[in-house]
């Protein structure tokens, strides 16, 4: 009779393959944490060199147009310095033009600087002496300073200015009484910005906008006029920058609808600076990392794997095969039934178990009847066949998991119940005695004779006492005629003594 295990075919791996897998995944998922710490540490890291360079690189640019646009408002403020000046009007053209533009910012960048009067008309022109007829009235910037008394430096938006695209910087003219006596006006070209972003080196999809103080585009890089001189006050990101004085976020462009990164730097001055940068290149050379240090920790996680499986298989299997060797080694080959050696060991184990839990324990022996004269007279072969039955017919009715049935040697056999009382150990004993009567009679009918004995083991007690009742019971019973069951007299007096 094979072992429930493998009567069912399903081979379970040992706690040994049981620990090498865990101990595999155990190691997989904390090499896998530490990969995924360090990569995260990484994604951080590039984020915040990202975040410091834009932030550098905005500080900068505010840096040189703040300086710019300082510079030229201090010739503007030099002009109306010298127009204010009574004393100017008695010199000559050449004389007034040299002391009002003397300090005048003159790079090509710059348009000339030019006087207007109260009524718009152009009267002072730092490229001419005798400058042509020319009106401002309708012009944005002399409107601002004509109706507004207290607006200093106003930046106008980005504008067609004598022949070029430009951004007018002009102040208001006051007279001695505060009365609104002109404007004075100057222009910085677009050429001035394309110079200072030409000098930088930026990545695809990089782009940097200055906008005025009400939200207006002034300039952007990549240049695009279509965006240069729209209001963007009212979207998320710009309302933001115009909120506080230093930060970043992270949104979609306006223009591309790509994401990015967005930084600026607000010193104060008319015009802010937002740089943005793409999280695909701020991330691309993570991504490239990532990719790599992820293929070879899946490298090595399927090598882990496959190892592990590979050594928990053949640990299965070894174990599978000393199982298989532990079986043979303690199973009888005829009948299927544990062999004497298997019995006197789980007699052993459970005797002691008996005794620290203080419960009873029986004992069968079974004897087949006649069985020399049937194997003499029906062969060896019918014999063998009669003792598989026997065996069946005992091992159908030990079911309980503690109970060991054995071949004891030859005909005999020996059933070992845990926890029995007599009365339980009779009716297993009466349960195979009818079970092997009923046995088809091919070619003579089976009879077993059986000893019953139970007893509660004490400390000074020996097994094999047990195995002796039960073995005097048996005979017992074939002197009483075979095919019978005795239980013996007083099993607990018999072992005592």
């Amino acid at each position: 009779m094979k072992s429930g295990n493998a009567s069912t075919g399903i081979r379970r791996w040992p706690l040994s393959a049981k620990l090498l897998i865990l101990s595999s995944l155990v190691t997989i998922l904390g090499f896998s944490a530490v990969c995924g710490s360090v990569m995260l540490d990484m994604r951080r890291g590039e984020e915040a060199l990202a975040r410091q360079t834009a932030e550098n690189l905005a500080t900068s640019i505010d840096s040189d147009i703040g300086r710019t646009v300082e510079q030229y408002d201090l010739s503007l403020r030099a002009v109306i310095s010298g127009i204010n000046t009574p004393e100017i009007d008695k010199l000559s053209k050449e004389m007034r033009q040299l002391i009002l533009f003397d300090n005048a910012a003159s790079a090509r960048q710059f348009a000339s600087i030019q006087v207007f009067d109260a009524h718009g008309d152009l009267i002072i022109d730092a490229a001419s002496l005798d400058p042509a007829k020319q009106s401002s009235a309708d012009e944005e910037f002399f409107k601002v300073h004509k109706f507004d008394g207290e607006r200093g430096l106003y930046v106008s938006k980005p504008m067609l200015h004598r022949g070029a695209y430009s951004v007018v910087l002009s102040r208001r003219i006051t007279d001695i009484d505060g009365n609104f006596a002109g404007v004075v006006a100057g222009a910085i070209r677009f050429a001035y910005f394309h110079d200072l972003f030409g000098r930088l080196r930026l990545n695809k999809d990089d782009n940097i906008t200055v906008i005025r103080r009400d939200g207006v585009v002034i300039m952007r890089t990549p240049f695009d006029l279509d965006v240069v001189g729209r209001d963007l006050s009212k979207t998320p990101g710009v309302m933001r920058a115009l909120s506080r004085s230093n930060g970043s976020y992270s949104g979609v462009g306006v223009v591309d609808q790509i994401e990015r990164l967005y930084v600026w730097r607000d010193s104060g001055r008319p015009l802010l600076v937002i740089v943005g940068r793409p999280w695909a290149g701020i991330y691309s050379l993570w991504y490239q990392q990532a990719i790599k240090i992820g293929g070879i920790m899946l490298a090595l996680i399927i090598f882990i794997t496959a190892v592990t499986l590979f050594l928990a298989r053949e640990i299965g299997r070894r174990a599978h095969a000393e199982h298989k060797l532990e079986e043979l080694a303690t199973t009888d080959g005829l009948t299927g039934l544990r062999n004497r050696r298997k019995f006197d060991a789980a007699m052993e184990l459970e005797w002691r178990r008996a005794i620290r839990h203080s419960r009873p324990m029986a004992l069968l022996l079974i004897d087949a009847d006649h069985f020399k004269v049937f194997n003499d007279s029906f062969g060896h072969q019918s014999g063998d066949t009669a003792l598989i039955a026997i065996a069946n017919c005992i091992a159908g009715a030990a079911k309980r998991a503690g109970d060991c049935a054995a071949r004891y040697g030859g005909e005999e056999f020996a059933v070992l119940l845990p926890g029995a009382t007599v009365q339980d150990a009779y009716e297993v004993a009466e349960t195979i005695r009818r079970r092997v009567e009923q046995v088809p009679a091919d070619p003579a009918m089976l009879t077993v004779s059986i000893g019953v004995a139970s007893v509660k083991p004490l400390v000074t007690m020996e097994w094999t006492g047990l195995v002796e009742a039960a073995d005097k019971a048996l005979y017992a019973a074939k002197a009483a005629g075979r095919n019978q069951c005795v239980i013996a007299g007083d099993a607990h007096q018999a072992i005592a003594a």
